[in-house]
């Protein structure tokens, strides 16, 4: 009795003995130093991997603009407008597009536009919308200036010519900020294939610009103009835009002209209407001064010497410095001298200024 007690004590087939019960043993020791995210990582992992992969992108866009050399930002305290050129081939709504910003910033329409148009869209931001024509000298004068380019794309055709040209442009010049809008929603008639474009065309837009460039899709007109909580969103993304100072242009005084004057003696013209002009340019100086003893360069013109440089009172002042929420309706100004707006009308041979009196007035 007291042999085989001593095997049963000492036989390895006892419970908890043996290979499998060592193994076992183990597991439970490691199980307790294990996370709750080790011992299930399913249920710590994402939802949604188009949202990861936003996050993603967005921490390493943080990195990135931690490795920028920090530029000093030159601009006045009371900063020039901020240069918004409006870029496309023909026909795909750039009229349209600027009519519309103009009545959601100034909650007035403006029917014929020519030449540049400053506005205030906000307390401490005004901006100069000008629409850029379809020949590549205004597409480098442009690309030049333009401190925000809004891209407008036919969504039925898809890319054109003239976008990769500018594009071009713009990365020899400077890149200035880009955003790309797409137009001619409502020609493509199915759901599905109206997903299918904004992707493609989406990821193409990333390819030429950078990715994660902002896309802005237009559905289609109402009564002529693009949906209004569509352009409000646009232009709500313009006024709070903010933009990296390029070396060049913090280093040069340029000038985009909104309007101008021929200071020649009429009688000299009758004579000769090829003799040399005097003309007056009027406009906000941006970058550096300007010196009235440097040479200034017109495209198209060449290099002339300035005879002398005036200061003027703003056409289109911020609105009062106080604490305010929102603009009042009366602050919220326009100015466009070529369009006919802010007081002064341009013709061909005159100049015509709205007095404001009530003869100006139709009964």
């Amino acid at each position: 009795m007291e042999w085989a007690s001593f095997l049963c004590e000492n036989s390895p087939f006892r419970s908890g003995l043996g290979r499998k019960a060592e193994k076992k043993k183990a597991k439970a020791t490691k199980e307790q130093n294990v996370s709750d995210k080790q011992r299930n990582p399913k249920a710590f992992t994402f939802n949604s991997a188009v949202k990861a992969e936003r996050r993603f992108r967005r921490k390493e866009d943080i990195q990135t603009k931690k490795q920028h050399i920090p530029l000093v930002d030159r601009t006045p305290i009371e900063p020039p407008p901020v240069i918004v050129a409006v870029v496309g081939p023909p026909k795909v709504g750039k009229t349209t597009l600027i009519q519309c910003l103009i009545k959601s910033f100034t909650k007035q329409p403006l029917t014929s536009i020519r030449g540049p148009v400053t506005l205030v869209s906000g307390k401490k931001r005004r901006l100069t919308i000008v629409e850029c024509n379809n020949d590549i000298n205004s597409m480098i004068d442009i690309a030049k200036v333009a401190d925000l380019v809004l891209l407008l794309v036919d969504a039925s055709f898809g890319f054109e010519m003239e976008i990769f040209e500018f594009l071009n442009i713009c990365q020899v010049h400077g890149m200035p900020r880009i955003m790309g809008v797409l137009t001619h929603l409502d020609m493509l008639k199915r759901a599905k294939q109206v997903k299918q474009v904004k992707k493609v065309l989406k990821h193409r837009f990333w390819t030429e610009v950078y990715a994660g460039a902002k896309l802005f899709y237009l559905s289609g007109l109402l009564h002529g103009e693009y949906l209004r909580h569509e352009v409000k969103n646009l232009s709500r993304f313009i006024s709070v835009m903010k933009f990296r100072p390029l070396t060049w242009r913090m280093t040069h005084p340029y000038i985009l002209v909104d309007r101008l004057e021929d200071m020649t003696a009429p009688e000299m013209v009758r004579q000769n209407f090829k003799t040399d002009r005097k003309v007056c340019l009027y406009g906000f100086v941006r970058g550096v001064p300007l010196n009235k003893t440097a040479s200034v360069h017109i495209p198209g013109c060449g290099d002339l010497r300035v005879h002398d440089v005036a200061f003027l009172p703003d056409p289109c002042p911020l609105p009062d410095k106080l604490k305010k929420r929102t603009l009042v309706e009366k602050e919220r100004l326009i100015y466009a001298p070529f369009s006919g707006v802010g007081g002064v009308v341009y013709d061909k041979d005159a100049v015509y200024v709205e007095l404001g009196g009530s003869h100006s007035h139709r009964h």
